[in-house]
């Protein structure tokens, strides 16, 4: 018999205490529940916040909409216009093949290291590269090649460029004032001819106009970073500064975005003090050198398209040797802007000479010289050496084994200095 059936107690079984324990937490609410109607309420909650929130960015991105429309391609645009669209045709009164002349220097720009002829010039690569940058083609114009061939490759070109450098006198210095002068009165004739004259050449135009072979000053101004001041009340209509961002015009007056690196220079009182400089040139800017002497750094000819820079324009973006030549994206765009009024100027010059002799004068009929390891001076330069002759008979001055010397190809067979 079961023993329930023995028992005296109720017929109610017996609950035992960890049974009651049991039921008791099942009767009560758990946390987990809790946590779960309380998230409920909170979602109830944001559901009004997010749909006021959608309607204030959808009201915003209308309010955008109106006043700041997307941009659209042209093939998106709503007009009249023909599907394929004809490009202008360019302005017959501009050159769209602009060549421009490259005064040579002498030496070969690494003191002796790359060539020591006597006869040796060079041009540095930066320059050639600053011209074409621009869109336009270089002519080199050696400074020690007969006269008449020199004067034949000024028919060749649109404008000219007068590079750095230190010779100041002799044969340079004679051939830079003939062919200046020669410039001038192509511009008196009715031939729009630009010339750009940089660090030596501002300083070599200076002393052709002044008339005055004594008037440079020296300054403390090598390898020097700087900012460029305008001139009070100057109007920059028509000059290389006209194209300039204002906030790259506004950068060039505060910050150190042009490269200086002279001994030599012109103060603003001497030079207006000079009648010839003041009524030829006007000064656009200043700059002041590490001892804080205020030079004279931009100029522009009244008359003529003529500009001339104490600093150095092509450095920003094509020279690496010296360490304060600024290298960064608005000292770039000084570079790129000075270079692009340069050859627009030469668009203006209507002189179109045979393709043939164009190209035969090239400065691409030579190589450039790669000088960068030395870590000092110029990256790349163009060399020039001309044969030199001892009774009658040619020799050369060590030589490369095949160079291009004015337009001929020579083949030479040893570096003796023997006849070849």
């Amino acid at each position: 018999m079961s023993s329930h059936f023995l028992s005296n107690s109720p017929s109610t079984p017996t609950t035992k205490a960890s049974d009651r324990q049991n039921d008791t937490s099942v009767s009560l609410p758990s946390t987990s529940t809790s946590s779960s109607i309380s998230t409920d309420m909170w979602n109830y909650l944001w559901i009004p916040f997010l749909i006021s929130l959608s309607k204030e960015l959808t009201l915003a991105r209308s309010a955008t909409a109106t006043t700041s429309p997307s941009i659209l391609l042209p093939s998106q645009l709503a007009d009249d216009s023909p599907s394929a669209p004809r490009c202008p045709a360019p302005d017959t009164n501009l050159n769209y093949r602009p060549v421009i002349g490259i005064l040579s220097h002498p030496g070969d720009g690494a003191s002796g290291r790359l060539n020591n002829a006597t006869n040796a010039s060079y041009i540095a690569a930066s320059y050639v590269k600053f011209v074409e940058s621009a869109g336009a083609r270089v002519i080199p114009l050696i400074y020690n090649e007969p006269r008449e061939i020199l004067f034949e490759k000024l028919n060749l070109v649109n404008g000219v460029l007068f590079t750095g450098g230190w010779a100041k006198t002799g044969l340079y210095f004679d051939t830079a004032k003939a062919i200046f002068k020669e410039v001038l009165a192509r511009n008196d004739a009715g031939f729009h001819f630009p010339v750009y004259a940089i660090c030596l050449g501002f300083e070599i135009l200076t002393m052709i106009i002044s008339e005055d072979n004594q008037i440079l000053e020296t300054y403390n101004a090598t390898d020097q970073a700087s900012t460029l001041q305008f001139m009070e009340n100057i109007s920059i209509e028509g000059t290389v500064f006209q194209r300039f961002p204002p906030v790259l015009l506004k950068k060039l007056s505060t910050d150190c975005l042009v490269m200086q690196n002279h001994h030599y220079g012109i103060s603003p009182q001497r030079f207006q003090e000079n009648e010839h400089l003041s009524s030829f040139f006007k000064i656009l800017t200043n700059s002041a050198d590490e001892d804080n002497q205020v030079y004279v750094s931009t100029v522009q000819a009244r008359s003529y398209p003529v500009t001339a820079f104490q600093w150095h324009p092509e450095k920003n973006a094509f020279e690496w040797g010296l360490s304060m030549i600024p290298h960064s994206e608005d000292a770039i765009q000084v570079t790129q802007h000075v270079a692009n009024f340069f050859v627009s100027e030469a668009r203006k010059s209507l002189n179109r000479p045979p393709a043939r002799k164009v190209l035969d004068n090239l400065i691409y009929n030579y190589s450039p010289t790669y000088c960068g390891k030395a870590g000092k001076g110029y990256d790349e330069v163009y060399i020039f050496a001309e044969p030199e002759t001892s009774n009658n008979t040619s020799i050369y001055i060590t030589p490369p084994p095949i160079k291009m010397y004015y337009g001929i190809l020579v083949i030479t067979h040893n570096f003796t200095g023997d006849p070849v």
